[in-house]
């Protein structure tokens, strides 16, 4: 994600932008060329586990919605990110600037990447679903937080 844009983030996430805002700053004071890459979720990551944090393969079964899974996100493969990236390096349009990555179509919310993974399977899964206030508590470590109420 483009750090410049996120400047809503909260604690304990916020720190890892601000670290690459003064990145960013030491680039640009050094004035050093760049082009930065924006390109939101890694699809090896996020959609092979259906965006679930504790695991690598998407469940048959259960599933936790973040809020209502209806936020949009994109999701794009680490191929495409690497080719676009390397094909920047010789754009004159992209010599400081950041590269937003944003197929239409690899924009899609967790709700319906989970709808996807059941028509594949055959199956519904059960749904619970993290307020964003105990996500952020289960980072924090706080052990009385639920993870998730049916939906």
């Amino acid at each position: 994600m483009d750090p410049a844009r996120m400047g809503h983030s909260l604690e304990p996430g916020r720190v890892t932008f601000d670290e690459k805002m003064s990145v960013r700053k030491a680039i640009h004071d050094a004035r050093i060329p760049f082009t930065y890459v924006s390109a939101n979720c890694f699809g090896g990551y996020f959609i092979g586990n259906l965006s679930q944090m504790c695991t690598l393969t998407p469940s048959t079964d259960n599933v936790i919605l973040f809020g209502d899974g209806n936020v949009k996100a994109i999701y794009l493969d680490e191929d495409d990110i690497a080719i676009y990236t390397i094909k920047s390096i010789d754009d004159p349009r992209t010599l400081n600037k950041t590269l937003y990555l944003r197929p239409p179509e690899n924009i899609i919310s967790q709700r319906e990447l989970v709808g996807i993974w059941e028509t594949l399977i055959g199956k519904e899964l059960n749904k619970s679903t993290i307020s964003a206030q105990d996500f952020l508590a289960t980072m924090k470590g706080d052990d009385s937080t639920q993870l998730g109420g049916e939906v």
